[in-house]
């Protein structure tokens, strides 16, 4: 198959995922985007999938992945309250892979992007030795105000969604409920719109590296510390390491005023409380009284 019977595959593919404010999608040297509304902010994010870093392909299936690329992406827009809008997928494509692959890999991509109305609007292909996927995913929210992870404010309370874990014990065993965290993670649009337009939320984040870098990361731009005193939502099976380090959980991590009325649940997601953000040295944490160093999933950590 040549370059160009595979972008004409791919064209035909994603006909059916267009969608208001894509006036010209792929076929072209760009797309042509209309923003959908005058008052409302772009969100714009990318990410990597690399094999052999971020999977590996006798263990994940090209639908699998294909629908993971979209959600990592997606679950950034949710993280700052936005809506779905575009997505644009380059892959880097190794000997290995077969014309099979590549519908496999797409037929997962746009079926998340089917159900959260994302259009995909254009990207690029290229050989290489292993397999990468590079997204950029569009999304939507009301001028100034996208949640924020530097929004915090001491005294906020902290809550989490859903159950952490999952996604590192599924790594780890390959099996299961949990490989399923792994495998298929959901990325949280709604909620995320409902934490800004019900909640009041200002600050959010989502949980891609771990709770205990992530809620770092989510202090320190915020100028303050952060005490975790209450129980965490575990995932069946977990131990307490893939709980606060254990990353690719794709819930939601934000804050609230400490008398906002917070339900126990969001369309059968749990929303628990477990801190309080406060006044101290900048991306401080403590767990019950000691000290919570953040060692979550980074890249460019020294092993």
């Amino acid at each position: 198959m040549t370059e160009l019977e595979a972008v004409e595959k791919i064209r035909k593919i994603a006909a059916s995922s267009r969608r208001a404010g894509v006036t010209l999608g792929i076929g072209d040297d760009c797309a042509i985007l209309r923003p959908p509304r005058p008052d409302e902010d772009l969100l714009v994010t990318t990410d990597l999938l690399i094999e052999n870093v971020h999977f590996r392909r006798d263990k994940h299936s090209p639908a699998a992945l294909g629908r993971k690329a979209l959600a990592r992406g997606l679950s950034d827009i949710a993280a700052m309250g936005g809506r779905s809008w575009t997505c644009f997928v380059s892959l880097a494509l190794a000997e290995w892979v077969t014309p099979r692959w590549i519908d496999k890999f797409y037929e997962g991509l746009l079926k998340l992007a089917g159900d959260t109305g994302t259009a995909l609007a254009g990207g690029d292909l290229a050989k290489a030795e292993r397999v990468a996927c590079d997204i950029v995913v569009c999304g939507t929210a009301p001028r100034g105000k996208a949640l924020r992870r530097d929004k915090a404010r001491a005294g906020d309370a902290i809550y989490v969604s859903g159950e952490l874990g999952g996604s590192a014990l599924g790594l780890e065993t390959g099996k299961g409920a949990a490989w399923t965290r792994h495998a298929y993670p959901a990325p949280r649009l709604r909620l995320g719109v409902f934490l800004r337009e019900k909640l009041g939320a200002k600050a959010a984040m989502d949980l891609s590296d771990g709770l205990s870098i992530d809620l770092h990361r989510m202090a320190k731009a915020s100028g303050l510390a952060a005490s975790v005193d209450r129980p965490l939502p575990a995932f069946r099976g977990t131990t307490l390491d893939h709980v606060l380090h254990g990353g690719e959980d794709y819930e939601l991590l934000f804050t609230v005023r400490p008398r906002t009325e917070v339900p126990e649940e969001f369309e059968g997601i749990p929303l628990t409380r477990i801190g309080t953000m406060r006044k101290g040295r900048a991306g401080e944490i403590e767990m019950f009284g000691l000290p919570l160093a953040p060692v979550g999933y980074d890249h460019f950590r020294t092993r």
